[in-house]
């Protein structure tokens, strides 16, 4: 990690405690913005993928079975409300071997999804960035398999929110909060989308949420593969009308 203060990097004091996660990047790389690099540490791609409230409820039961042992096929996703994953009781940040616990009787990850909305001050944009990075990361390091999520913003992001994101690997995104359904958000997202592409290439995208745009078919004529995965509200959509 880029510092300022070399001379001091490696100084240890007692009574120092790490506020800041510092344990979830060690030995990792770094880009020249200080994100570390979170790597794709599978080639699977995921038979279902479960949000990570669903996964805390099966992971409840299960306990409450006292079946400590059990195994979920499929990926925890965080493409959610921040509050359900990074509350003050519920945050992977600030219990991360709580967390880390849960998650390990799943098939995967996909790395965190920190919001980072346009009208967020660039500082918190970046350190959500950065933490979607570290975790995955460390999730990585502890065993768990892991598909990198890439998030971008407006285009001042651009300088650094591909920096984690590994080349020429599988990468995940989401799209349900995306503004991509409506056509005065579209650009923005299918201009992020293509300098991922241009930075990044990726072989294969993860995508939470509908792929049914002319951007994503554009990808695959460029001989990328595709695989989406509905939304939850999706699917409760339609269990509703199979069910009328």
């Amino acid at each position: 990690m880029n510092n300022s203060s070399t001379n001091q990097s490696n100084v240890s004091r007692s009574g120092l405690q790490d506020m800041w996660n510092a344990f979830m990047v060690e030995g990792a790389k770094f880009s020249v913005n200080d994100i570390p690099m979170c790597p794709t540490t599978t080639s699977k791609t995921p038979s279902k993928l479960i949000s990570f409230d669903d996964a805390k409820a099966i992971h409840k039961r299960e306990m409450q079975r006292g079946n400590r042992d059990y195994k979920v096929d499929g990926f925890v996703h965080f493409f959610i409300d921040d509050q359900k994953f990074d509350g003050k009781r519920s945050s992977i940040w600030l219990f991360p071997e709580k967390s880390l616990e849960m998650l390990k009787h799943f098939s995967g990850i996909i790395a965190p999804d920190f919001s980072t909305y346009a009208d967020f001050p660039e500082p918190l944009k970046k350190w959500n960035y950065y933490r979607m990075c570290a975790f995955g990361y460390w999730a990585g390091m502890q065993g768990i398999p892991v598909i990198s999520n890439c998030r971008w913003g407006t285009e001042e992001t651009w300088s650094y929110c591909f920096d984690g994101n590994p080349s020429n690997s599988m990468l995940a995104i989401g799209v349900v909060a995306s503004g991509i359904r409506y056509l005065e958000n579209r650009p923005l997202f299918e201009q992020g989308l293509f300098k991922m592409v241009e930075q990044l290439h990726p072989h294969t995208i993860i995508v939470y949420g509908s792929a049914n745009y002319a951007c994503f078919d554009e990808l695959k004529k460029q001989g990328i593969k595709v695989i989406s995965y509905p939304s939850k509200t999706s699917l409760a959509f339609a269990e509703r009308r199979a069910n009328e």
